[in-house]
């Protein structure tokens, strides 16, 4: 199991900013031993201009980086997915399609970037906050003993990343 590769998903009904953001930081993080990828229930057919900026500013490359409809993973020859993580409350509440492969689910919500008004100051805080969030859930999760942990353990161990409180990260 050590030398497998892990599928995971990342789900926002937009996909244009955290499900975005997150692919970009585990396949930088989680370098060979993640593979991420990240869809939305209704994709807003573009990714945010403040989310590309941010990823181009922390040196990731772009890309990758397209709004996608997440029914493209759900089809026989998508890749075999072993987790699926919605990052929006409303992704969560979805009916989702059946995922190959069986993967484990959990919800880590955070607030949208993309729904913040005010100053541009505020909004670029908005999406690095998030970035940073995310990085460091990505961190904690990539960190596991995945090989060690049983699949109960293992849920256990991904509720609680999503329950950390935002704000404390």
């Amino acid at each position: 199991m050590s030398d497998k590769t892990f599928n995971v998903l990342f789900l926002c009904t937009g996909n244009s900013a955290r499900s975005i953001l997150a692919e970009a930081i585990l396949n930088r993080v989680g370098t060979q031993r993640f593979k991420a990828f990240s869809a939305g229930s209704q994709p807003r057919g573009s990714v945010h201009p403040y989310a590309l900026e941010l990823l181009e500013n922390m040196k990731h490359d772009i890309s990758f980086a397209r709004s996608k409809d997440w029914a493209e993973f759900a089809t026989p020859d998508a890749p075999k997915l072993d987790f699926v993580f919605t990052l929006c409350d409303s992704a969560a509440q979805e009916a989702c399609p059946v995922w190959p492969g069986q993967p484990m689910t959990t919800h880590w919500g955070l607030p949208d970037p993309a729904a913040v008004t005010g100053t541009e100051a505020e909004k670029h805080l908005a999406f690095a906050d998030t970035y940073r969030m995310l990085n460091n859930r990505i961190s904690v999760f990539t960190a596991l003993p995945l090989a060690s942990l049983d699949r109960l353990s293992l849920q256990r161990r991904l509720d609680e990343i999503g329950r950390t409180p935002a704000h404390s990260q």
